[in-house]
């Protein structure tokens, strides 16, 4: 996490400064292909109630072969969709997370010297595991999201993953 960050049980805000123009950024939000590099890619209808596809497909995350730790193996190949409720490219995209029940995600992206001042938003959490879940995952999928912009190699996104998952525990006091 970065000093910029701020975490509660009810909001998540990550904010980080990507080496890459906004447009290039704005392409690796909302290009499926892309997307599926650093998060999870699926069939995007870029519109306000249009759905965005979610299929967690993590081992295509790291460079190399990672084995997907036991307790997410149920999910690998899991899709679904949310619903864009903002969309303003290529500046802001906003959408559903679990249907609305775990709140609305949002991503802003603002230009600075050539680079992108990005900011995660996730609101509407249910609690401290939702923090810790979700801030865990996004934390980690940033930093994959960092490193593809500059060309960097992921090796292990399992284990930027755990590291995120320990630093939220951390944050919210422990186990």
């Amino acid at each position: 996490m970065t000093d910029a960050d701020k975490i509660s049980t009810d909001t998540l805000r990550f904010e980080r400064l990507l080496d890459a123009p906004v447009e290039k950024t704005w392409r690796y939000l909302i290009d499926p292909e892309l997307r599926a590099r650093w998060f999870m890619g699926g069939p995007t209808d870029p519109k306000v109630g249009g759905g965005i596809g979610l299929t967690m497909d993590h081992d295509r995350l790291s460079d190399g072969e990672v084995a997907t730790p036991e307790r997410y193996r149920p999910y690998i190949g899991h899709s679904w969709e949310e619903r864009i409720t903002r969309i303003e490219p290529p500046h802001l995209l906003s959408f559903t997370w679990e249907g609305g029940e775990a709140g609305e995600v949002t991503f802003e992206l603002h230009e600075e010297d050539g680079k992108t001042r990005l900011v995660l938003t996730h609101r509407g959490l249910r609690g401290r595991d939702d923090a810790i879940n979700f801030g865990g995952g996004w934390h980690s999928h940033l930093a994959v999201l960092e490193r593809r912009l500059r060309g960097d190699a992921v090796p292990d996104f399992w284990a930027l993953h755990e590291q995120a998952e320990a630093a939220m525990r951390a944050a919210f006091g422990g186990a």
